[in-house]
């Protein structure tokens, strides 16, 4: 399997961002909240696995390369295994019309990870998750062991991400491990069904979920091969699917005034292997959201990258 990323669910820290916008537009109360929750209510037993399906990618060969071509994809060998190391940041600063600016970026991560091909794709086992955050840092801790799993059909494509967290993992543990897998997830490179050689040029096109709709476009180019080590150039672009976002639970609704997302990178491919061996990739923009009721503004500044390493 081969995968790299970008900020796909940036739209997760939008959703942060737009709560925080609509509490601006329409004010707060000054109720208190209730507790409801029985204090004597045993919690419900977490979930044994999430499966989250992966949009299709439509793939385009631009340009073949040259000879000699070959038909490339991940060579699923059951049992082998791969030690590797997932790095992922996450940036967002925002502003509200005149206010000043809000950083809402989300700690770095350093994800060891033990993968195994299988059957059906890739099993993939969490070691000791890392990151300058002291309170993250602490509820990461029993994370430690946590499962997930990569669905694969032709050419490398991720169809599902399986989620077997921990049971002792806190929320913002599982949700800071979650975002950096569908970082990578989202631009996984999906290989053509036919045959390419160096300077092969093919797109992948995908839709991606969220909070914004997004249709994405990756365009792929081989740009050097050594057997089944290939190091695959990739540029990332998104634009909405719909001119307007209606917010979660009856939220309201923002309209997407601007909205640029762009990025570039490298990733080597070991194609014997299940994950990447190698590469990073960034990708950012900004973007601008008004209420059409308030004419409030919100402006995002984004750029998040990924990175493979031993």
């Amino acid at each position: 399997m081969t995968v790299l990323s970008y900020p796909v669910r940036s739209s997760m820290f939008v959703l942060a961002a737009a709560l925080s916008f609509t509490s601006f537009v329409s004010g707060c109360s000054d109720e208190p909240e209730s507790n409801t929750a029985d204090p004597g209510a045993v919690a419900a037993e977490a979930p044994k696995e999430v499966t989250v399906p992966i949009s299709p990618v439509a793939i385009t060969v631009v340009d073949a390369g040259e000879d000699p071509a070959e038909v490339l994809g991940p060579r699923r060998t059951p049992g082998v295994r791969q030690a590797v190391t997932l790095m992922t940041t996450t940036m967002v600063r925002q502003r509200i019309n005149d206010q000043a600016d809000q950083d809402l970026s989300g700690p770095a991560l350093t994800i060891p990870l033990t993968a195994t091909t299988d059957d059906k794709g890739v099993d993939i086992t969490l070691g000791k998750v890392t990151t300058p955050d002291a309170q993250l840092a602490i509820d990461l801790h029993p994370a430690e062991g946590s499962q997930l799993g990569l669905t694969l059909a032709a050419g490398g494509a991720v169809t599902a991400l399986r989620i077997s967290p921990a049971g002792e993992a806190a929320d913002s543990a599982r949700s800071a491990i979650e975002q950096a897998f569908y970082q990578a997830v989202y631009t996984s490179v999906t290989f053509p069904e036919t045959a390419i050689g160096i300077g092969a040029i093919w797109t992948m096109r995908q839709h991606v979920s969220g909070g914004v709709s997004l249709d994405q476009v990756t365009t792929a180019t081989l740009t050097e091969r050594d057997g089944d080590l290939l190091t695959v150039a990739l540029d990332v672009r998104q634009v909405p699917s719909t001119a307007t976002w209606n917010l979660p639970n009856g939220a309201g609704m923002l309209k997407i005034d601007d909205y640029v997302m762009h990025g570039t990178g490298t990733v080597i491919i070991d194609l014997g292997m299940p994950l990447p061996v190698g590469g990073s990739i960034t990708v950012g923009g900004e973007q601008t959201y008004s209420d059409p009721a308030t004419k409030s503004r919100l402006r995002q500044t984004t750029a998040n990258s990924v990175k493979w390493g031993g």
